[in-house]
Formats: structure tokens, C-alpha cells, sequence
């Protein structure tokens, strides 16, 4: 069993930063891949970032070039690193484990664990 814990969410300005940590429980952490999903109000879940268990990593259209998405496997953390932040940025941040693969994973129902999330909200 995995756990996820995201934290680091916040209220910042258009053109700021933040970073988002999801801590993970299990000593499995390592071998599994991991995303990083939003969901904004009325809209559907959609897929920012994932990393494989290696480190390739895939990032949507839409943060390519503001958001790095990283590892520590020492740590059992995933980050999100986010710059440049947007309004339409805003939503509710979730961190996502496959236990199923080691590559990067772009589908949701791959996602065996997920987060409860955290809030981001960037003000115009």
C-alpha cells in the first residue's frame, strides 16, 4: 500500500511560485511512476505532469517551460515546482502513484493511489 500526502499549496499572485510536495508512505516509492493531476471547479480532471520511476518525465501543453516536476526517492517525495503561475492555473492539485508501471503514465485509471489533494489559487 502506498500513501500520498501533498502539501504546499496556497494563494499567490499571477507571475509567482510555489512548490507542491507529496510525501509517500512504503518503501515502494521508488519503482513506481507518478503524475500530478488539477481539477478546477466545473471542469474535468486533467493531467499536468508525470514521471516515470527513472525520471523521464511528460508535461502538458499548457505548463511546458513554468513547471518542473521532480523526485526524491531517498525522500519518498514527489515535487512540483511552478512558476510563472497563471489564473487559470488555480485549481485543486492531486499527486498520483501507479503501481502497475514504471514509465511515465498518462492515463488516470492507471493510478492505482492517489492524494486528497491541495488547493492552488492565483489571483489576477
Amino acid at each position: 500500500q502506498v500513501q500520498l500526502v501533498e502539501s504546499g499549496g496556497g494563494l499567490v499572485q499571477a507571475g509567482g511560485s510555489l512548490r507542491l510536495s507529496c510525501a509517500a508512505s512504503g518503501s515502494i516509492f521508488s519503482i513506481i511512476a507518478m503524475g500530478w493531476y488539477r481539477q478546477a471547479p466545473g471542469k474535468e480532471r486533467e493531467l499536468v505532469t508525470a514521471i516515470s520511476s527513472g525520471g523521464r518525465t511528460y508535461y502538458a501543453d499548457s505548463v511546458k517551460g513554468r513547471f518542473t516536476i521532480s523526485r526524491d526517492n531517498a525522500k519518498n517525495t514527489l515535487y512540483l515546482q511552478m512558476n510563472s503561475l497563471k489564473p487559470e492555473d488555480t485549481a485543486m492539485y492531486y499527486c498520483a502513484g501507479s503501481l502497475r508501471h514504471t514509465i511515465v503514465v498518462v492515463t488516470a485509471l492507471e493510478y492505482n493511489y492517489w492524494g486528497q489533494g491541495t488547493q492552488v489559487t492565483v489571483s489576477s
